[in-house]
């Protein structure tokens, strides 16, 4: 189920957006120019009641134009129900729990563990996941995930942390499957750039 909805999710949309402790209103306005610029998913990380405010709100906007919402800075099993009842479409961690897998199955939600060293990617793996992210990936760089794909061919990786329309398309030509940006969508110079990026990965994939 969770390989099949984001190889669904992300196969035209090579971006992903992250509104991290926006706040409702900065969140809506950031996720709408995610959604303007043709990108379709957005993931508001889930730290304040607050945040849980923004998500709903997000939620509500992302079903009127059919774009999906996930929930994000998901620590622990018990946050999975309170992501799912905010109607949060999928969930993102930072770091891989075996507890928080098995809680989002027993939910039915997709999720997306966080992961950062090889050892953690094919603990990944055992627990059947061909989708992870790769965080921090400005610190990790993009070589890592040259090397990276070597014994793990199949596994595809969200990069987040430190990307923006400056290097987001580097982490794309090293074989990221998508790159998640944050405040770059509130910079007009940056969306220029984003929508460069968008335009050249989707030209990359109709020639194929």
């Amino acid at each position: 189920m969770t390989d099949a909805y984001f190889d669904e999710l992300f196969a035209d949309a090579p971006l992903m957006a992250i509104l991290r402790g926006m706040g409702v209103e900065r969140s809506v306005a950031v996720a709408t120019a995610a959604w303007d610029l043709g990108i379709g998913s957005v993931e508001v990380p889930l730290q304040t009641d607050v945040d849980k405010e923004s998500l709903r709100e997000v939620v509500r906007l992302g079903e009127e134009r059919g774009a999906a919402v996930g929930a994000g800075t998901i620590l622990a099993a018990e946050q999975v129900p309170v992501a799912v009842a905010a109607g949060a479409r999928y969930l993102v961690s930072p770091g891989i729990d075996p507890a928080v897998v098995a809680a989002s199955r027993e939910h039915g939600i997709p999720v997306l563990p966080g992961v950062a060293t090889p050892s953690e990617v094919q603990l990944g793996v055992s627990l059947g996941l061909g989708w992870l992210k790769a965080f921090p990936a400005e610190w990790l760089g993009t070589s890592w995930f040259r090397h990276i794909r070597g014994p793990f061919p199949g596994v595809r990786f969200v990069a987040t942390g430190g990307l923006d329309a400056g290097n987001a398309g580097d982490f794309l030509a090293a074989g990221v499957r998508v790159a998640a940006v944050g405040s770059a969508l509130e910079d007009p110079a940056q969306l220029e750039r984003l929508a460069d990026v968008l335009a050249a990965r989707r030209g990359t994939s109709s020639a194929r």
